[in-house]
């Protein structure tokens, strides 16, 4: 990254992205009747997340697999782009549900993981989305496996292959 850049990634334009998109997501939430204070914070690899706790429109923000959550995070990352923010990657949890869910796919990943070490044999998995990926990649290459990604679109899976010698 050039110096000009790295510059203008100070501190407070950091704080005022993090600060642009909880306000962006709260007024979304209170317009569709929630008025609650959403948790931001900023990761290492400079993502915002934003943590809606556990309300009784967890169903409704969720939506089916996680598609209403990923629109909110479009739209806040929409925003910041919008508006010239340095940060403009957002991931939005509602209810730990990201979490949780990430959680059980590493279970579900282990077993896939033990199975390839065991066969010695390639295996393909299901379509999934970049989040998943990015998790069966870091996950399988953890356990020495080696991992690479096919198709395009929704066709988009991982192959998991026994690590070469």
């Amino acid at each position: 990254m050039s110096e000009a850049v790295e510059k203008t990634k100070d501190a407070s334009s950091i704080e005022e992205a993090i600060q642009f998109a909880k306000k962006y997501l709260e007024d979304l939430l209170s317009f569709f009747g929630l008025n609650t204070e959403v948790y931001a914070s900023n990761s290492e690899d400079e993502v915002i997340e934003l943590q809606v706790p556990s309300t009784h429109l967890n169903g409704f923000f969720i939506g089916q697999r996680g598609e209403t959550m990923r629109s909110m995070q479009f739209l806040v990352s929409s925003a910041l782009k919008s508006n010239d923010h340095v940060i403009t990657r957002v991931n939005v949890d509602v209810a730990e549900y990201k979490q949780q869910r990430a959680e059980r796919l590493r279970q579900t990943a282990l077993d896939w993981v033990n199975e390839v070490k065991e066969s010695k044999k390639p295996m393909n998995l299901r379509p999934m989305n970049a989040a998943d990926r990015r998790i069966i990649h870091k996950l399988a290459t953890d356990e020495g496996l080696q991992t690479e990604s096919e198709g395009e679109g929704r066709d988009r899976h991982i192959v998991l292959k026994p690590a070469t010698e």
